[in-house]
């Protein structure tokens, strides 16, 4: 199949068609409005439905109506709006209905500003909204990413009967880059819990009403049973040069990308210096840090916020090894320049023997 050149926002639309996905609703926000606008334009096209909601709020009750119904259903936003959306998700995860909501990330608190960030981690890994519930959280790297993960997330939702969020910087969004749908087109099998509106499925009951005290407690233990086995079976991750490494450079999204360039540079220098990018933040990949860190001497997360995956590396590891934090927020990314130069410095301390020759004589 030939490759397309076209945005991170548009490869969501596509990858989600092809998935199976016919009904969108939506609010537009930068940088996300080009999800609802490929949406406008292709998923009539494929006998779906797209409705701008005038609002977020409205936007994800909606699609609780249509996930109901057992229709692939998808949104996007950005930080704002996905705040508006926490209740309507945590409602939706009481209920057991399963959806893919694209959070292509910008700056906040508030209104914050139009730059990409990475400051909504807290948001959708942790649970935004009311309640003891979970959101599978995936994050590309990549404009192909956010197709292949498009794909997973709506087999994700269906598999476990639960949102999905896609979680994407703006960096990651707006960029073109070449994309091939792997996948072909699929229509997903009718959903035997749904409510159709026939006889069969007249008994099916949607709702995350137990008045129930007995009732509540057994609902919440068969949730909590569904994110146990996400978390035993959905972790996924990358390593990049991680087999030597002492220094493990830690990032998701667009800062991934250029911590890889960073480790490369500081390999060609002798460093062992390597790549872990979470791809699930939640479930988070817990085990690929303990297995580094037998190895590993420093582990450094990098982040478009003021530091929130940081701490569930530093859970993941408990102690076993020293974390550094680094992050630029408000728009901006840090520059390959000064990360390679934290790298050397840190390398000095971690391991003298693998400095450069010409770094090794200037400290004698």
């Amino acid at each position: 199949m030939r490759k397309q050149l076209m945005k991170g926002n548009e490869a969501i639309v596509k990858s989600a068609i092809l998935a199976g996905c016919r009904a969108f609703y939506g609010y537009p926000i930068t940088p996300a409005t080009e999800v609802a606008e490929t949406a406008a334009l292709y998923m009539p096209q494929a006998g779906g439905v797209f409705l701008q909601a005038e609002s977020e709020v409205a936007a994800i009750n909606m699609i609780y109506g249509a996930a109901s119904a057992g229709v692939r259903s998808m949104t996007s936003s950005s930080g704002p709006g996905v705040s508006l959306m926490q209740e309507g998700v945590s409602y939706m995860a009481g209920a057991e209905l399963p959806c893919v909501i694209a959070d292509i990330t910008r700056g906040g608190p508030g209104l914050g500003s139009l730059g990409a960030e990475q400051s909504d981690y807290h948001q959708v890994v942790k649970g935004g909204g009311h309640g003891d519930y979970r959101t599978i959280v995936l994050a590309p790297h990549s404009v192909q990413e956010m197709a292949d993960l498009t794909a997973l997330a709506f087999e994700l939702a269906d598999r476990y009967r639960n949102p999905v969020v896609l979680m994407a910087d703006g960096f990651i969004g707006q960029m073109m880059e070449p994309v091939e749908f792997a996948q072909t087109a699929i229509k997903p099998a009718p959903q035997d819990w749904a409510v159709m509106g026939t006889e069969k499925t007249r008994g099916n009951l949607i709702t995350s009403l137990h008045l129930d005290f007995d009732d509540m407690e057994a609902h919440q233990a068969h949730l909590e049973a569904k994110y146990r086995r996400a978390e035993e079976t959905e972790t996924r991750a990358e390593e990049w040069q991680t087999d030597d490494a002492e220094i493990v450079l830690v990032g998701y999204g667009i800062v991934a990308r250029i911590l890889k360039a960073v480790a490369a540079e500081a390999r060609a220098e002798g460093l062992k210096v390597g790549v872990l990018r979470p791809i699930t933040l939640y479930p988070f990949p817990k085990s690929h840090f303990q297995r580094l860190a037998k190895h590993a001497k420093s582990f450094v997360v990098v982040e478009l916020s003021n530091g929130q995956m940081v701490e569930d590396v530093r859970l993941a590891l408990n102690g076993a090894r020293p974390v550094e934090f680094l992050s630029r927020v408000g728009g901006h990314v840090p520059s390959h320049e000064k990360l390679l130069e934290f790298v050397r410095e840190l390398a000095r301390k971690v391991s003298p023997a693998t400095q450069p020759e010409e770094k090794r004589r200037e400290n004698v």
